[in-house]
């Protein structure tokens, strides 16, 4: 028996492991390793295969042994050949497996609903492929060698300084690269930060906010506090003995709305009072319509806040880079936290993202797609207040979802009857705390309701369905 991986020295053909063995003789042996691997799938159509010098070569046999292989697995259909395309594995290699035999049923695909109107994702069909294909091949080309082996735990240094340009200038934020650290997204923040032993408990939580997060801190061991709400956002005089808060204050998730700026100012003045700690969730604070900049709380004391963003919505969720702007006496616990190596964020897309920063193509895509969320958002409401006067419409001056406000005790037939047509979305009640009646805090009957995932082409007729849900006035 011989074995050999194929591995062509002229980067010609597939690389594959055959395995020669049984009677026959070579050539018998090779047919047979060849139609072995394209039956098991080793061999995809249209896979072309290395030269047949090539594949002589590094199995050790004659090329008439191959040739001879490769031309009678041509005329038996597996293979084909053509002048100057080289032998590739035929499209259909081999006949259907229950030939002649009565088919079977196909088991049915999951259907997924007619109209996506969750929220949390962007319109991916926005993606900038074309810009992020030439940061990407310059980051590539430009790229020292040492980017291919272990990463730092911290980030490239590359994209630290690019976000140390960009986040103060956009976000009011304060900082330099070596208070950055990169993360995979604001989840990964939270498991470094509350897993690794970074922060503890309790933590003051908004009443209402993504159940994936509060779930994560309790599988940490930390104990969350509802904080209420208002139309100024959480009610941080309500903070007491937690050793941490927090809080959405660009865009509250999923009530909408900024944290005013007297609270901006309270809630720091706890944090120092407290010696506790503010972790500030830049939740959509690039995308906002109908008011002026909100900066980051972060501007106003570094030391007492670990401001957390990513591109997530801004680019695509796709692209799992993340960052934690952190205080001078947490930068080391968190690396610790870490490990010694970058595990979870691509150095090759930080360095693509840091050359998207610095050239300027991610302020240009942030600025086309505010435009198309604000057109999505006018015509969601342009619908509401023709079709369904009835329903208020909120929280929609910045972000990519609104909150529909719905009569008392008519929320979850309203999600029901939205899920029986067709339509995905979320009622308010799945956002809340589970102990904010313990903490008096109001409940309100409410959709949360994303327009910006649907494509373009299909935003009318989502329009449409989700009018046709709502209870009569």
């Amino acid at each position: 028996m011989s074995e050999s991986w194929v591995n062509s020295a002229e980067r010609i053909g597939a690389d594959l492991h055959l395995e020669l063995s049984g009677p026959g003789g070579r050539r018998a042996a090779l047919i047979r390793a060849l139609r072995d691997a394209v039956r098991g799938g080793r061999l995809a159509p249209g896979t072309r295969l290395p030269p047949y010098r090539s594949l002589a070569a590094d199995l050790g046999v004659a090329r008439n042994t191959v040739a001879d292989a490769y031309a009678e697995l041509v005329a038996e259909g597996w293979l084909t050949a053509r002048q100057g395309s080289g032998t590739r594995v035929a499209e259909r290699a081999e006949p259907p497996r229950h030939a002649g035999k009565a088919p079977g049923k196909t088991p049915p695909r999951a259907r997924g609903p007619r109209h996506d109107l969750r929220q949390g994702t962007p319109d991916v069909s926005g993606f900038p492929r074309a810009d992020w294909l030439a940061s990407y091949r310059r980051a590539l080309q430009q790229a020292p060698n040492e980017v291919f082996g272990p990463g730092d735990p911290a980030g490239r240094v590359e994209l630290r300084e690019a976000l140390a340009e960009y986040l103060p200038r956009a976000r009011g934020v304060r900082c330099d690269p070596a208070r950055i650290v990169i993360c995979s997204g604001f989840a990964h923040a939270m498991r470094l930060l509350f897993e690794g032993r970074v922060l503890r408990g309790p933590l003051a939580v908004e009443a209402y906010g993504l159940p994936f997060h509060r779930e994560l801190l309790t599988r940490a061991g930390v104990r969350t506090v509802p904080l209420p709400l208002d139309e100024h956002g959480a009610q941080v005089a309500r903070l007491g003995r937690e050793r941490g808060v927090l809080l959405t204050p660009a865009h509250q998730f999923p009530t909408g709305g900024p944290l005013h700026a007297v609270r901006r100012a309270a809630v720091v003045d706890w944090a120092r009072a407290r010696d506790a700690v503010i972790v500030e969730d830049d939740y959509d604070g690039e995308f906002r319509y109908d008011r002026k900049p909100v900066g980051a709380v972060q501007g106003l004391d570094p030391e007492r806040v670990i401001f957390v963003g990513s591109v997530s919505k801004s680019l695509s969720p796709a692209v799992r880079l993340g960052w934690m702007v952190l205080p001078e006496r947490y930068v080391e616990g968190v690396l610790a936290a870490k490990g010694e190596r970058e595990a979870w964020a691509s150095v090759l897309d930080q360095l693509s993202l840091a050359d998207f920063l610095t050239r300027g193509s991610y302020d240009r895509h942030v600025r086309r797609m505010r435009q198309r969320y604000r057109g999505r958002r006018d015509r969601l409401v342009a619908a509401l207040a023709e079709r369904a006067p009835h329903i208020e419409v909120t929280g929609v001056a910045a972000g990519l979802h609104a909150v529909l406000r719905l009569p008392p005790g008519t929320e979850a037939a309203t999600v029901a009857r939205a899920e029986r047509t067709g339509v995905a979305l979320d009622g308010l009640a799945a956002f809340r705390h589970p102990e904010a009646a313990e903490a008096a805090v109001p409940a309100y009957d409410g959709l949360v309701v994303g327009y910006a995932t649907p494509s373009e082409h299909a935003y009318t007729a989502a329009l449409d369905a989700l009018c046709g849900t709502f209870p009569d006035p």
